[in-house]
């Protein structure tokens, strides 16, 4: 099985570095170019389905790709973003403002951290690695995308290359960047990490990190 972990485009979100979380924020025109881009690049990839998480940003980078490439977008709450509770709509700088030192132990020890009306990261990893097992089951020999948000994909990598949540801030995710694992044997082997190759025509306005 090869499985491609894909970041969603750019919103105005991502630009302003505005917690997003379970809001549900729409690409923005850079966002909706990086897409393009990316499905361009994997129109000659065999690939059986896209999962998409439920939020519009997720489903329209989704779709974007489904229309290039010829395949089926399937929904998934598996890959919904990490709920940020009452984080959800503040800027960084508000953040620190209002949680600062909830925001300094987010930056040292992400895995420690359980956000107030929201979740942590280990509820993300137990629904995302959840699904990654049930679809090694189902997709033998198959290709198959995933596209979700950066927080789901830094713990799905961190899973992956058996790592602990306590490396979360050692992998990076651009917007609309691409990622690919191959199931071997009996373990995954990383082909891509953060590639963003592909938005190298935008000049820097495509993948964001935040």
């Amino acid at each position: 099985m090869k499985l491609f972990l894909i970041r969603h485009g750019r919103t105005a979100w991502n630009r302003e570095e505005v917690f997003r979380g379970t809001a549900d924020v729409p690409l923005d025109d850079v966002g909706r170019k990086e897409a393009k881009f990316l499905a361009r690049r994997l129109k000659e990839e065999a690939l059986r389905v896209i999962y998409t998480s439920p939020l519009s940003r997720a489903r329209e980078t989704a779709e974007i790709i489904a229309s290039e490439c010829g395949t089926a977008v399937e929904v998934s709450e598996g890959l919904l973003d990490l709920n940020f509770g009452l984080w959800q709509g503040l800027s960084v700088e508000e953040v620190k403002g209002r949680f600062g030192d909830l925001y300094r132990r987010w930056m040292e020890a992400p895995h420690e951290v359980s956000f107030p009306g929201g979740e942590d990261l280990e509820a993300v990893r137990e629904r995302a690695m959840g699904m990654v097992e049930d679809l090694k089951g189902r997709h033998r020999g198959e290709v198959v995308a995933l596209v979700t948000h950066r927080v789901v994909l830094k713990v799905l990598i961190c899973s992956l290359l058996g790592l602990g949540l306590d490396a979360f801030w050692r992998v990076a995710q651009g917007t609309a960047a691409l990622n690919a694992f191959e199931w071997k044997g009996n373990c995954w082997v990383v082909r891509l990490l953060n590639d963003t190759c592909h938005l190298r025509s935008l000049k820097g306005e495509g993948g964001l990190e935040f």
